[in-house]
């Protein structure tokens, strides 16, 4: 009983799959009690607003850190389920746990209040800002955070590369406008630490006018490092949105080559068969319910069921093809309008082959053209 129960907290609390509504009802508390604590912290900060409602944020306040400790404890005793730290002792896996950035995250999101609650501190008050913190809890329900962390670590050499470049443009910006504005201002540029205060502000283009050149050639200086901060604050951007960009196409790719795999007509082909064909077909998530086409449209591709069921509607009678089958291929083959309407029974997973694709994949391989022509016969012979 208690391997199971934990078993199932570790479910519910770390892999939130689409389908468990337990754990999606969990997570969705989770994240509206992460939002209203950080909000809370913020009103806190309004000291009439504070001193009003004082009673009010202190009960909020105990009821948030009772919720956020149980949690914590929760995934501390089931992270030994995890895959990565099944083969470690029970102490090392939990070890490992509060050291990882996410354990960490959920100890600061804590402790604060039960420092303030046992040690004796003068100022209280001063740990409310910690609540803040509990707003890094948050990562753990965004994809797209954990995306771009991965893209920032798959970049770091290129981002490191340039931060190296942009430290050089500062020092040497600073340096040379040092030595040409001096003599004029002294107070403002009369040594490189102090110019580099200018030298940031140019090169960021934010340009606070509080220190300018008066100088003609600290002007000319000044323009060409605003132009140059320009070009490399962008680089940055750039490689992160390209980095970006390669991988959500990585993980699209890595989805389409399982949804591929899966499909039996398919199962024969060598991986790099299988790798171009997830080039050529597109991923689609059809609610239930969805007609995907009607009979008389244009027959512009033919689709293959990963998972669901669809319903064909031949007159007068109707046939339900489900995980692995394909349909849509009469029309490509006979270069004709659809012959029958079909719609999703339940959500359906689908893989898209275009036309002019499916022209050229049955011209490529023979055995995958007599696969998919043979059913095409049998369908139009019932």
């Amino acid at each position: 009983m208690p391997t199971r129960l934990k078993h199932r907290l570790y479910e519910i609390l770390e892999r939130g799959r689409p389908d468990d509504t337990t754990s999606r009802v969990v997570d969705g508390a989770l994240i509206v009690l992460i939002v209203a604590n950080v909000a809370a912290a913020a009103a806190a900060t309004v000291e009439p607003f504070y001193a009003r409602y004082e009673e009010a944020f202190w009960v909020f306040e105990v009821i948030s850190v009772a919720i956020f400790t149980v949690e914590y404890l929760c995934r501390l005793w089931t992270c030994t389920e995890h895959f990565s730290m099944s083969h470690q002792s029970p102490l090392k896996a939990r070890m490992r746990f509060v050291l990882s950035p996410f354990g960490l995250i959920d100890l600061l999101a804590i402790l604060p209040f039960y420092i303030a609650f046992f040690l004796p501190i003068a100022d209280l008050r001063s740990l409310r800002i910690f609540r803040l913190l509990r707003l890094l809890k948050l990562a753990r329900y965004s994809p797209a955070l954990a995306t771009l962390w991965e893209v920032l670590v798959n970049e770091r050499r290129a981002l490191l590369a340039a931060l190296l470049i942009m430290v050089m443009l500062l020092v040497t910006s600073s340096t040379a406008i040092y030595y040409v504005e001096r003599t004029a201002q002294p107070d403002d540029f009369g040594s490189i630490p102090a110019a580099m205060w200018w030298a940031v502000a140019t090169l960021t283009t934010v340009g606070y006018g509080d220190v300018v050149p008066v100088t003609a050639l600290g002007r000319a200086i000044g323009g060409l490092v605003m132009i140059l901060g320009l070009a490399m604050f962008a680089l940055p951007v750039g490689i992160i949105a390209s980095g970006f960009a390669a991988e959500i196409h990585r993980r699209d790719f890595v989805v389409t080559w399982g949804m591929v795999a899966r499909v039996p007509i398919f199962k024969r082909l060598d991986a790099f068969s299988i790798s171009r064909i997830a080039n050529l077909l597109r991923a689609r998530m059809v609610p239930v319910n969805t007609v995907i086409f009607r009979r008389g449209d244009p027959a512009d591709a033919m689709y293959f069921i990963s998972s669901g069921v669809v319903e064909v509607d031949v007159a007068p009678e109707s046939l339900r093809l489900r995980d692995g089958n394909f349909f849509g291929e009469i029309g490509l083959l006979r270069d004709m309008p659809r012959s029958a309407t079909v719609r999703t029974v339940t959500q359906c997973r689908l893989l898209a082959l275009d036309k002019n694709d499916f022209r050229d994949l049955l011209e490529s391989d023979s055995d995958l053209r007599e696969a998919i022509t043979e059913v095409a016969e049998q369908r139009m012979s019932h």
